[in-house]
């Protein structure tokens, strides 16, 4: 357009919009750093950090150098273009163990724990866990989830199956991770464990139905701890599945965590003690039949100990309820409120609520409108156009969500910010 321009960009954010630049074909594009963060700063800091500072980068005066690129002519360098030609690599590594192990930790295909090498035979193995065809396309998935920054990346059964045994897992787990990996039908895209946010977002999984004693889940007493085989490595293969088929979790480019979450390691993975909860199971009140294998996904905060929040109280006579209104009373409303009840606790809030529902709806009633979403307007002398769908951030609309889980030795719960997402039904991947 022949209009002089740069970006200004943190300098904290160097190393992602270098790769950015680079992966557009435009490596010399011209960008000025400047020192962040830059909200909740008043006016003085800002001009003093910012239009009178440095660029952190360079060391030199930040306006200055704007100036400068707005009004220096581009050099040879800067006006090159290149062509980015992006492949899958080789689909074999040889060498010895020590060998192929230092190759997977270097190209940065691993969370930096020791895994088990996808050999043939293993894969061979891992495949049988389903019918599914293994170069079936399973979904796409992006360390933004949107596609607008880092381009997706399309996997397959095959590819799901590679991170599963690297994690650990058993044959009969491969259906639980192909239905994680699934695309949303509503996007076409598939839910990533490790956001690019600069916040520390954690994924979150809640699985219900017969499969939970098939294979081994534990939803007694350790539940939400990395005390079963199944539960620990299921969670580390959707981090290990975000990371080698999403692009995500590379730290500088494709994660930004200020400070980073240890939940990523193996998220959080709950099956519900439905035998033991007074309720009907989550994934029924999401509509399955009671049984039924069923995966729902989760993305926000995490969960840490009720103990922990201020307005928890102790004492002979305790209303769960009402802390757990008053806990969600504390939450934004980006990621809502999240409980996760033990069985004892279940039974106080049955005494007083007949369904998980009712309960929902007392503690926060569904909000009218999810924010950043306006309504239609009415056309001129007549009524509103039916509003076209929209999928929010972050996941679904639902603000609060309640899982019973655990053992019954005390009266300990969690709470925290988890918003609902979607579930799937594991068995259409069998």
């Amino acid at each position: 357009m022949g209009i002089p321009a740069s970006a200004i960009v943190l300098a904290e954010f160097y190393e992602q919009e270098k790769e950015k630049a680079r992966q557009e074909g435009m490596p010399g594009v011209r960008t000025q750093w400047i020192q962040g963060p830059v909200w909740a700063k008043t006016r003085e800091e800002m001009r003093r950090d910012v239009i009178e500072g440095i660029n952190p980068v360079s060391g030199r005066p930040v306006m200055r150098e704007l100036v400068e690129k707005l009004t220096r002519p581009l050099t040879a360098e800067e006006k090159k273009m290149e062509e980015i030609k992006q492949d899958r690599g080789p689909e074999t590594y040889t060498g010895t163990r020590e060998e192929l192990n230092k190759l997977f930790l270097e190209k940065r295909f691993t969370d930096f724990l020791p895994i088990v090498l996808p050999t043939p035979e293993r894969m061979d193995e891992m495949l049988k866990g389903t019918s599914h065809d293994p170069d079936e396309i399973v979904g796409r998935m992006s360390p933004t989830n949107t596609g607008d920054f880092f381009e997706y990346w399309t996997f397959t059964v095959r590819d799901v199956a590679v991170n599963a045994v690297m994690a650990g897992c058993k044959p009969e787990y491969l259906p639980i991770l192909l239905a994680i990996g699934s695309a949303d039908p509503r996007t076409g895209n598939s839910k990533e464990a490790i956001s690019i946010s600069d916040n520390g977002f954690v994924g979150a999984l809640v699985i219900n139905g017969n499969i939970r004693d098939e294979i081994g889940l534990n939803y007694d007493v350790g539940a939400v701890g990395p005390y079963a085989h199944a539960n620990t490595t299921i969670g580390r293969a959707w981090s290990l599945m975000a990371i080698n088929l999403g692009n995500c979790g590379k730290v500088g480019t494709t994660y930004m965590g200020v400070i980073g979450n240890p939940m990523n390691l193996i998220n959080i993975v709950i099956a519900e003690n439905e035998e033991k909860s007074p309720f009907k199971p989550f994934s029924v009140r999401k509509g399955f039949e009671k049984g039924e294998n069923i995966v729902s996904l989760f993305e926000g905060w995490g969960i840490l100990s009720a103990a922990n929040w201020a307005v928890n109280r102790w004492g002979g006579e305790m209303d769960y309820p009402q802390i757990m209104k008053d806990i969600a009373a504390q939450q934004g409303f980006l990621f809502g409120t999240c409980f996760v009840l033990s069985p004892p606790i279940a039974g106080f809030v049955k005494a007083r609520f007949d369904t998980i529902d009712e309960l929902e709806k007392w503690i926060a009633p569904p909000p009218q409108q999810f924010p950043g979403f306006a309504k239609p307007k009415p056309a001129e002398g007549g009524d509103a156009p039916a509003p076209k769908p929209k999928m929010p951030a972050f996941g679904g609309f639902s603000n609060i969500s309640t899982i019973v889980t655990g053992a019954s030795n005390n009266n300990y719960w969690s709470a925290g910010g988890l918003r609902y997402s979607r579930s799937i039904k594991i068995d259409e991947w069998r």
